[in-house]
């Protein structure tokens, strides 16, 4: 979770009619939660509709990467003290569009990996 609050974009993998469906979002941390803000719309409905979700964001430099997903639940903040929670992490729009919606995510389960760049081994082992 220290990573995934080194960064502020992730994807949210979710299902939608079936079809597995990738949306960027901008996101914080809060209370070892990721929080995202949304409008109206296929994002959202896939998150209402799915309760389990994918989450997944990622950084590198020139020598390093690092790749962090979460398995978790979905929720769409409805409750007064839930909305207002959220509204103090300093999530907001990144376009100029109304975000009304707040989704929670829930981990139940958080992988990652570390990456060190470098050249391909000339005898086809993988560096470790």
């Amino acid at each position: 979770m220290q990573l995934l609050e080194s960064v502020r974009l992730g994807r949210l993998v979710t299902v939608v009619d079936n079809r597995p469906e990738i949306f960027p979002v901008n996101y914080v941390v809060q209370h070892g939660t990721v929080l995202i803000r949304t409008a109206e719309g296929t994002k959202l409905f896939g998150a209402v509709m799915n309760e389990n979700v994918l989450f997944e964001a990622d950084d590198h430099d020139v020598a390093r990467g690092w790749s962090v997903i979460v398995r978790g639940t979905a929720e769409v903040l409805f409750s007064a003290e839930d909305i207002h929670v959220a509204e103090h992490a300093g999530l907001y729009p990144w376009i100029a569009t109304q975000k009304l919606r707040f989704v929670r995510i829930t981990p139940k389960d958080v992988t990652g990996r570390r990456f060190v760049f470098g050249p391909e081994p000339l005898d086809g082992s993988v560096a470790g």
